[in-house]
């Protein structure tokens, strides 16, 4: 099984992060080891020795069948469902090694960084009238993430009411002491994406990838993240959604 995932496929997540609306030239790929996998329902252990840890939620699709150098026409046909899944990042990792020029193998590849959701049959999920598939690819999908806070004595959250930052700006945060703890904290959506919105859509992905890479039954693809992305801490609740149907479902510990 191979992980391939998605990088700059929105112009309002570039815009965030690098601070351009760019179109890349050709898709950005990279890809996560398969000890990455983070199955549904179990939990994400925060690595702090890597410095901030930021969600990153996207579409994610399943490769279905072999396949070489496929034209986009047909790129369709080699995925038969889809799930929300979370590629968690090492923020400051990144930050170092973009700046030297590195691969992100590390910031992006750790164990655990691929959170994966439950799998929706693609059938189930275009006979919703806001979702539609043609050659072009998946168009009008919505998924969203919603975080709820659990925060400890020696744990800060930055405040859901708030858009999260730049990593490269100071993060703002709220105390227990300044703002009390919930006794019975509730979800807050963090991050909302929509298919249509991508740089490059599924088809047009799978087509470039197939140039490189060998498709084959049971790899992942991970296909960009929208605007919103964020910080994670210990205790943190964090549950995926595809459409209005929820998918992922986990704990940060």
């Amino acid at each position: 099984m191979k992980i391939f995932a998605i990088g700059m496929n929105y112009a309002a997540h570039n815009q965030e992060l690098h601070g351009t609306l760019k179109r890349p030239d050709d898709p950005v790929i990279f890809t996560k080891a398969d000890s990455a996998l983070l199955n549904q329902g179990k939990p994400f252990f925060v690595p702090d020795h890597l410095g901030r840890i930021d969600y990153e939620t996207e579409l994610v699709v399943r490769i279905c069948r072999l396949g070489k150098n496929i034209p986009q026409r047909f790129a369709h046909r080699y995925y038969d469902a889809l799930t929300v899944g979370i590629d968690f990042t090492a923020r400051d990792l990144q930050r170092k090694a973009s700046a030297a020029g590195q691969p992100w193998t590390i910031c992006k590849g750790f164990d655990g960084s691929a959170a994966i959701g439950e799998w929706v049959p693609k059938e189930k999920v275009l006979t919703n009238p806001d979702a539609i598939c043609t050659e072009s690819g998946l168009q009008r999908l919505q998924f969203h993430l919603d975080m709820t806070q659990h925060p400890t004595p020696n744990t800060q959250h930055p405040s859901p009411n708030t858009q999260h930052p730049s990593p490269n700006t100071p993060l703002g945060r709220r105390t227990l002491a300044t703002e009390g703890a919930q006794e019975h904290p509730s979800p807050v959506t963090v991050q909302e994406g929509r298919t249509s919105d991508m740089l490059y859509n599924v088809d047009e992905i799978i087509s470039y990838i197939s140039q490189f890479f060998t498709l084959k039954t049971g790899d992942l693809l991970y296909t960009g993240t929208p605007a919103g992305v964020g910080p994670v801490h210990i205790g943190d609740h964090l549950e995926g959604y595809l459409q209005e149907r929820k998918v992922l479902d986990f704990y940060c510990r």
